[in-house]
């Protein structure tokens, strides 16, 4: 195996023999030929566009396969199977449509004819033949830009999808997605043309996050500020990690009137400031700090858990046994949710202790997305120009359990009194409870949502920038970002097309950028490692 899409990646450089996800060779075999599978389906998909040829189950499924892919999504090799299936079935009834219409089927990438091993072990060999990273291209650089087009994409599928399921779509964010898989395919490409698609990604994913957007607000209302319990009360229990909505709402519905009470973990915090959800009396506290520390808190929790989408490790087997999955995710040994009838997980968490006391932890505030934050834009202006507030920091990105990340921590900690912190998706756990007081009534440290909200934290920027009649890099605004996963570079991608520079990423940069590849960034974008110290770069930023 060789896979080097996420941050943790063995050495910085790649896992060879088993992931630091935990993802084994098998899996990761089998993704491999899920990703062939897929390409050879947009061959088809897009030439079908070209014909006026467009299936909407189709779409759906192309982004929910590239979203199993994620870093610790599916580690279940027969699910996995599953969908290889049914991607060269969807393959086949799409070839059968595009000769119909009169369009080009007579590929000859292997892609197009790629028929799946009818076991494991050979479905396994195949994927391992591949080696799919190094058949991306011979020149380092193309490989390089084309696994970033690869990982961005699966950012996108994994927002296009949570949009969809909500209701929220558009053929342009589908259609691009096939295009970029048929141009992974293509040989001879230029560094040009796949920076050029690797920027087109960006530019489609801020639209992907804008269905996003619409989706979530549209369906459970604009967030509010609201404050989220940290302790728990005496009732039984059933803690949520991931960031679907929908599942949420579903388990709430089905939870009500029963005795158990919903704690979030991770991203699905800032869920407690959505009006429809909130509304659910049940629907109680927080439960957990940063994800790296999930395996020392899940065995204290009294009861069931369900995980919607990934987490940074697989569960343990301590604790596996209530332990239930649902949409994508799937682990061996967790039980999986397929048809939305939470009925084992309330049974399982009826059957255990819950909690036998109540406990104040004390709360953190969420609910601050730009609905809110923009609310306050006059007195937000008004501190900047009576030079009350100094600087915005976005101190965002994702969570993870390689060493390192104490930095972001640290880096909150030591911002000056005169400056606001603005924070989403699950780094914030690092430093999500920290008590930084307040500017004039407005608090230092704004949790503006889930990763799924980035789109918010990017309307902020422009309308502050509009406000003070200059450009978002002109703002006094610094991000300053930690990724791990494939949404991470779909969400950077983003902020290149809109021309963000000055960016700080780390704990370490992407093992699959070339060093030629970097260069451009760097030239272009001025993107940089974060310092070996957080003084180190506010030195940098305030002076």
């Amino acid at each position: 195996m060789f896979c080097n899409q996420c941050e943790q990646t063995a050495k910085g450089e790649g896992c060879t023999k088993i992931g630091v996800c935990g993802k084994n060779e098998e899996v990761a075999a089998l993704q491999d030929l899920l990703v062939h599978a897929v390409q050879g389906l947009a061959l088809f998909a897009h030439e079908g566009r070209q014909q006026g040829v467009v299936d909407h189950q189709t779409d759906h499924f192309t982004f929910q396969a590239f979203f199993s892919t994620l870093t610790n999504v599916d580690f279940d090799s027969e699910r996995c199977i599953e969908l290889i299936n049914q991607t060269v079935s969807l393959r086949n009834a799409m070839k059968e449509k595009v000769a119909a219409a009169g369009g080009k089927i007579d590929f000859t990438e292997d892609a197009a004819s790629f028929t799946p091993a009818g076991n494991l072990s050979s479905l396994v060999e195949q994927g391992q033949a591949l080696d799919f990273v190094n058949s991306l291209d011979e020149d380092e650089n193309i490989r390089s830009l084309k696994q970033t087009l690869l990982y961005g994409l699966k950012g996108i599928g994994a927002y296009a999808d949570h949009a969809w399921i909500l209701g929220q779509k558009d053929d342009a964010v589908a259609g691009f997605t096939y295009e970029a898989l048929v141009g992974t395919l293509a040989k001879g490409l230029t560094v040009d043309e796949c920076v050029g698609a690797v920027m087109k990604a960006g530019e489609i994913n801020l639209r992907a996050m804008e269905l996003l957007d619409a989706a979530n607000t549209g369906t459970y209302g604009q967030p509010q500020p609201t404050q989220v319990p940290l302790g728990h009360r005496k009732n039984k229990a059933i803690l949520v990690s991931g960031h679907d909505l929908k599942d949420l709402e579903l388990l709430l519905k089905q939870t009500e009137g029963k005795g158990i009470d919903i704690y979030t973990h991770g991203e699905m915090l800032p869920c407690h400031a959505y009006p429809e959800l909130k509304k659910h009396e049940h629907f109680y506290g927080h439960f957990g700090t940063a994800w790296q520390n999930q395996h020392k808190e899940f065995p204290h929790f009294p009861g069931a858990i369900l995980f919607t989408t990934n987490c940074i490790q697989k569960p343990k087997e301590d604790y596996k046994e209530r332990v239930f999955t649902t949409g994508l995710v799937g682990w061996p040994g967790c039980t999986h949710i397929a048809n939305k009838d939470f009925t084992p997980v309330i049974n399982k968490s009826l059957a255990m202790d819950g909690f036998t006391d109540d406990a104040d932890k004390g709360a953190v505030t969420v609910g601050f997305g730009r609905d809110t934050v923009l609310s306050v834009a006059d007195k937000l202006i008004e501190a900047v120009k009576s030079k009350a507030l100094r600087h915005f920091f976005l101190v965002g990105g994702c969570d993870g359990a390689k060493p390192g990340r104490n930095y972001y921590t640290e880096f909150v900690e030591k911002v000056p009194g005169d400056c606001v912190v603005m924070t989403l998706a699950c780094g914030k756990f690092r430093f999500f409870d920290k008590k930084l007081g307040d500017i004039g009534g407005i608090p230092r440290l704004l949790d503006v949502g889930q990763c799924n909200d980035a789109y918010s934290a990017v309307k902020i920027a422009v309308a502050l920038a509009d406000a003070f009649e200059c450009e978002v890099n002109e703002l006094p605004l610094s991000m300053i970002l930690s990724w791990y996963e494939q949404k991470a570079v779909a969400i950077l991608l983003t902020l290149l097309h809109l021309g963000i520079k000055d960016i700080r990423l780390g704990p370490s940069l992407p093992a699959f950028i070339s060093p030629a590849v970097l260069n451009v960034l760097v030239e272009n974008f001025n993107i940089m490692p974060i310092a070996e110290t957080p003084e180190e770069d506010l030195k940098s930023i305030l002076g």
